[in-house]
């Protein structure tokens, strides 16, 4: 997950991964480890990911579920965008086409 600040606006992109083990050891990284695959695959996450104006840096976590990210974007009233297996690129910039209207009108252009 990423939150990044649009100016007028938060947004908290959400990418569910499935977490898959790592086949050879990493001894030069002096940080935690671990090797997932994007949903629903790498081609469509990526592409969502930078239309969304994902940053570089990223918080994951395999205990923190997606709906508590969606809650949580719920209660601070941010946006939430996910990225899941359901997600079609089509259908993703037309919910950020949407979200830009929205967000504009109701905090009043």
């Amino acid at each position: 997950a990423s939150l990044i600040d649009l100016g007028n606006r938060f947004r908290l992109i959400v990418n569910e991964v499935d977490v898959v083990p790592i086949e050879k050891t990493m001894p030069n990284l002096p940080v935690a480890q671990a090797l997932w695959v994007p949903k629903p695959n790498l081609k469509v996450a990526a592409a969502a990911w930078i239309y969304a104006g994902g940053a570089h840096h990223t918080g994951f976590s395999q205990v923190v579920s997606s709906e508590m990210l969606q809650d949580f974007a719920e209660m601070a009233d941010i946006e939430c965008l996910m990225i899941d297996q359901k997600t079609d690129l089509l259908e993703f910039k037309k919910e950020l086409r949407f979200n830009h209207v929205y967000y504009s009108l109701a905090r009043g252009l």
